[in-house]
């Protein structure tokens, strides 16, 4: 059994990892709170505005804007949406590990290049040696900064280099990896294929066969219409993604807490048998000596 002062100083350690896990818990709850309302006002626009592009585009059989035209696909790019800092679980290997999966299998045959938004992902792609290269795109040790002050111009701002290369052809396909917000406790990798644009699939009775008013013209409006939902959808899984963060730490700092508590409980029983017993000796020690002395 260890000694007494072995064990004190176990629980003093104990009790400080405990209280730092407890702070960061807070620190956690606090900012999801605000992130999770970003996310709910964002998302039923979002969706609404995808919904409506997808189907604009496919009752138009015209339509030739290239970031609707599908083309042989040779060159692929995967943003990959991380946290810049861990202790939140699992949020940041399950991003890396799908990215990976999809390299080797979807894209095995094809030329990847991988943009990271946050610093794991550029941690992680970067000894891959799978980053984009280019200055005209995102600056990979940059990216993470976006989560200071994130917004809608500054989701676009990053996105509008990525635009402009599917624009001229330096990529064939354009999809956004990141963990889809559920609750604090749930958060789900998502593969969204954002360029080139999935015209709707029309169905009987889906109301996809919808007789649109358009001012000043169809194409026109889509010229306007398709970049604005292009960085909207962008943009949603940027704070999805901070939102899932926020979440996914608070649910590890709080069973850390409670680990932390269990074994806090059982090192102070073992104190207390350890000083249990070495009283009960002493004592034993005693009455054996004062014994002796009177035999």
């Amino acid at each position: 059994m260890a000694n007494l002062k072995e064990i004190r100083t176990r629980i003093t350690s104990v009790n400080s990892t405990m209280q730092i896990t407890s702070a960061m818990k807070m620190v956690s709850a606090a900012k999801l709170k605000r992130a999770q309302n970003a996310i709910t006002r964002m998302r039923p626009f979002a969706q609404k505005q995808h919904e409506l592009l997808g189907h604009l585009t496919g009752a138009m059989a015209e339509m030739e804007n290239k970031f609707v035209v599908k083309r042989e696909v040779k060159n692929v790019l995967l943003i990959c949406v991380t946290s810049n800092r861990g202790l939140c679980g699992a949020f940041n290997a399950n991003i890396t590990k799908e990215a990976t999966k999809m390299i080797r299998k979807e894209f095995s045959d094809v030329n990847v290049q991988v943009l990271p938004v946050g610093k794991k992902a550029y941690d992680f792609f970067r000894k891959a040696k799978k980053l984009v290269a280019g200055d005209h795109l995102p600056n990979p040790v940059k990216t993470g900064d976006i989560f200071g002050d994130l917004n809608f111009n500054s989701a676009g701002e990053m996105f509008k280099p990525v635009m402009d290369a599917f624009w001229n052809e330096e990529f064939d396909a354009v999809y956004v990896i990141y963990n889809q917000f559920k609750n604090a406790a749930s958060q789900y990798v998502t593969v969204e294929k954002l360029l080139p644009i999935e015209p709707e699939a029309e169905e009987n009775g889906s109301g996809h066969n919808v007789d649109y008013l358009f001012q000043p013209d169809k194409l026109g409006l889509l010229e306007y219409l398709i970049p604005v939902a292009l960085k909207t959808s962008f943009y949603k899984a940027l704070l999805d993604s901070h939102a899932s963060e926020h979440g996914a730490r608070m649910t590890a700092m709080h069973k850390a807490t409670d680990n932390a508590s269990d074994l806090l409980a059982d090192l102070k029983l073992t104190y207390n048998k350890a000083r249990q017993a070495a009283i009960t000796t002493e004592i034993l020690e005693i009455v054996g000596g004062a014994e002796a002395l009177e035999g």
